[in-house]
């Protein structure tokens, strides 16, 4: 009787499994059918065939034949974009749920955090003043960046200071929030009409200004920083069962939580500094991935990242046909996935995430 019950588990592990993994190898054709479809759209359209033939036909002209008007669409004007996208949405979910998974709390999100909000206090202070911690063409980028690392690394400071809880994390991000948010403010303030446009403009979030160099720029951050991600997943998944039982077990829990917190926000600062404030990725693609395959962290980590770059694409996509000839800030439109699913979890009451 109990091989029976035993083998019953195991066949039921084995099908969940499965789930897990169809899900993330579905994710990876959608991403290239959604990079397609929105290659396709724009003020010239041009079909999703003719979209891929002009990508296919650079690398294999002997094979795919495609006209100038497809390459210069997709080459010139799209496709960075969309691989911006793509990247950016897979930084993005990836962080947020491992930032879920580190504090233990389902609202969490490099935008909840403050991260997001250095960031825009970094890019308002060189469009508004004109100055920022690094100078040249990057003066914007540059400056971004510091400010939400610097915000990041108050976090994590405080954070060490009282053994790294989840509670202080979540507190000193709220703190950094608000505190950015009113020096920002300030800024604008005080500022230049056109320059607080720009400005406005940049934190809401845009994938308008990707190029082939930024892009290169972001991969290698990416390619540096999901690996190490990846590598400490299932500590994450000990780490949710409580901080005794992972010590139990040989975790150091403070110095887990605080590299998985440093790798996260690097990665998400890298973002942000190329996009803008793009919010709510890292909070609506790790629910979405956790209310279908569960909690484990090594196909949810993989997974939100998938789905927070399909989410991106699709976003964008949509932002720039809306109302088209002119282009939303994808921002806006994320926003209008996070909103609904803030109310969701309010109103939600005995369902447990972790």
């Amino acid at each position: 009787m109990a091989e029976t019950d035993m083998g019953g588990v195991n066949e039921k592990y084995l099908a969940f499994t499965e789930r897990k993994i169809t899900l993330i190898l579905f994710l990876l054709p959608l991403i290239l059918f959604t990079a397609g479809v929105a290659a396709s759209l724009g003020s010239a359209n041009i079909s999703v065939g003719e979209a891929y033939t002009a990508f296919l036909h650079r690398f294999f002209p002997n094979y795919f034949a495609s006209n100038w008007l497809a390459e210069t669409c997709v080459w010139d004007l799209r496709l960075p974009r969309i691989l911006m996208g793509i990247l950016a949405g897979t930084g993005l979910g990836v962080a947020g749920c491992i930032i879920q998974g580190v504090l233990r709390n389902p609202l969490a999100s490099p935008y909840t955090l403050g991260i997001s909000s250095g960031a825009g206090f970094g890019a308002s202070l060189a469009i508004l003043a004109g100055s920022g911690l690094a100078g040249g063409q990057y003066l914007v980028i540059s400056s971004a960046f510091i400010f939400a690392l610097i915000s990041s690394f108050i976090i994590i400071g405080l954070a060490s200071r009282r053994g790294a809880a989840p509670e202080t994390m979540i507190l000193a991000g709220i703190a950094m929030t608000c505190l950015f948010g009113s020096a920002t403010t300030i800024l604008q303030y005080f500022g230049d009409a056109e320059a607080v446009k720009e400005a406005v403009f940049w934190m809401v979030g845009d994938l308008g200004r990707a190029s082939w160099k930024k892009l290169s720029i972001v991969s290698v951050v990416l390619t540096v920083c999901l690996p190490l991600l990846f590598w400490k997943s299932w500590d994450l998944n000990v780490i949710g069962g409580g901080d005794e039982s992972a010590h139990s077990l040989g975790i150091n829990v403070k110095k887990t939580r605080i590299f998985l917190m440093i790798v996260s926000t690097l990665m998400v600062a890298s973002v942000v500094c190329f996009t803008g404030t793009i919010g709510f990725i890292g909070l609506v693609a790790p629910h979405i991935v956790r209310m279908i395959i569960g909690g484990d962290n090594r196909f949810l980590v993989p997974a939100s990242g998938l789905l927070g770059a399909v989410l991106l694409v699709v976003s964008d996509t949509v932002a720039r046909r809306i109302i088209a000839p002119i282009i939303l800030p994808v921002g806006t439109l994320t926003a209008f996935l996070g909103v609904p699913l803030f109310l969701y979890l309010i109103m939600r009451k005995r369902r447990e995430y972790f």
